[in-house]
């Protein structure tokens, strides 16, 4: 029985051999798989990661909502937040108990390397630590940063980069 379908491929050398109809299905679906995986493109991978961690992303969503709510020192929102308020209160949101202060929030979860981070962990920065924000991805944070300011998203680079003490995965 012929299996070779006329297809060809080459050996080693200058030869050729016939491909059987199972190498030209195998290569066909390698061959369609890649082109799936291609054409997905960066977003696909991006919504994967978001599915893996629907809580931490809901807790993004809802941290990006307080931007423009001013800071104050204790606050826990809905109106006003300080760092570790608006942490507790945008994961809450999402569905997930976390502690009230910078210093124990430092104690949940896991220990990310700054290379590893996802949208959610934690950022935490200067010794104690003493300030907490979010990560949002792209090498920024959202944050309540101090008396007289607002929550915002800021870049982690130059001055927190310098201040960074750790960061922690706690969805």
């Amino acid at each position: 029985m012929n299996l070779s379908m006329g297809f060809v491929r080459p050996n080693r050398g200058n030869s050729t051999r016939p491909m059987t109809k199972a190498a030209v299905t195998l290569s066909s679906l390698a061959v369609f798989a890649a082109l799936a995986l291609v054409s997905a493109g960066p977003a696909a991978a991006e919504e994967r990661v978001y599915q893996a961690s629907s809580v931490a992303g809901e807790a993004v969503e809802h941290a990006k909502e307080q931007i423009g709510k001013p800071y104050r020192w204790g606050a826990e929102g809905p109106g006003s937040f300080d760092c570790s308020g608006l942490v507790q209160y945008s994961y809450k949101k999402a569905g997930k108990r976390l502690s009230r202060t910078t210093y124990t929030q430092f104690r949940e979860g896991r220990s990310v390397s700054r290379s590893n981070l996802r949208p959610g962990d934690l950022v935490f920065f200067y010794s104690g630590p003493s300030h907490v924000g979010m990560y949002v991805g792209n090498g920024r944070m959202i944050h309540a940063p101090s008396s007289g300011k607002r929550v915002q998203i800021v870049e982690m680079a130059g001055y927190y980069n310098r201040q960074f003490v750790g960061a922690r995965r706690v969805a």
